[in-house]
């Protein structure tokens, strides 16, 4: 059913505000609530936000969860940092998917006070000052403005969390639109499996053989698409072992949602190249 997004500095009060919101669901609906985090996949967050791999690894990681505890029936609370605006919107996409609504919870703190917070908590629990810094720099302010930051829900420390509003953001409001090129039919049709195969082998055929004379800064054209992979400096690192495996889970994601028009894959694949080399 409905996610909740959270959202803000390290140690501004997520995970507090997060157990809030699932005592208050827990005690006023029928509903079961899955609170997801970093918590839930046991890390040892100063490692993971000092790799950038790692830190990408355990994102698509908390996406996952979030997305198989997503049904017709229950509260999904995603207890992390959630600062990247290109993340946020990639969760947006798939409440879009599954047509459920969402909604996001800011906790808004300076960075005196999520340090100071950070520093009462105890030691194994604590950032270093130099990742909790440079996640504070790094952090991207939602905007209400954004489809994918809205409905929005700021928080200051001395607040009280908004129950009802945000009870009614994620049960009265409709779910938003799923895209015309995503919507999902009967997985029948033996022609769209073998055009699925076909048209990600021929663009990760593309993609290598543009590997050879591609510079950074180069968009690469694939065929049967007109959107062009623009991360092209990630491309050229990337080898076929790592594009087959974005393959695979491609394949594995469009046979669960298929699209309606088959002449839609190529940029459906090269959009989720695009995300995923982010």
């Amino acid at each position: 059913m409905p996610l909740i997004v959270m959202c803000g500095f390290p140690c501004s009060g997520k995970t507090r505000r997060a157990v809030e919101l699932q005592e208050y669901f827990e005690q006023n609906t029928e509903r079961k609530v899955h609170n997801v985090g970093d918590g839930t996949l046991g890390i040892e967050k100063n490692a993971v936000y000092a790799d950038s791999q790692n830190e990408k690894n355990v994102r698509g990681s908390l996406r996952a969860e979030a997305e198989r505890r997503i049904n017709k029936e229950d509260i999904v609370i995603l207890d992390s940092l959630n600062y990247i605006k290109g993340y946020r919107y990639e969760l947006f996409c798939l409440i879009k998917h599954t047509q459920t609504p969402h909604c996001l919870v800011y906790c808004l703190t300076s960075a005196e006070v999520s340090s100071t917070w950070n520093t009462e908590r105890d030691v194994e629990e604590q950032y270093t000052q130099e990742i909790l810094d440079a996640l504070v720099l790094r952090f991207e302010t939602p905007d209400s403005r954004n489809r994918w930051d809205s409905p929005l829900f700021t928080i200051q420390k001395e607040d009280t969390l908004p129950f009802e509003a945000i009870s009614d953001a994620i049960f009265k409001r409709k779910a938003p639109p799923p895209n015309q090129s995503t919507q999902s039919q009967p997985l029948s049709s033996t022609n769209f499996l073998y055009e699925l195969d076909k048209v990600t082998q021929d663009v990760l055929m593309a993609i290598l053989n543009s590997q050879k004379t591609s510079v950074p800064g180069d968009l690469i054209a694939v065929p049967g698409a007109t959107e062009k992979i623009s991360f092209a400096t990630f491309c050229i690192s990337l080898n076929m072992a790592e594009l087959r495996k974005l393959r695979r889970q491609f394949i594995s994601y469009t046979k669960m949602h298929p699209t309606e028009n088959i002449g839609h894959i190529a940029n459906m694949f090269v959009q989720y190249l695009n995300k995923s080399i982010h």
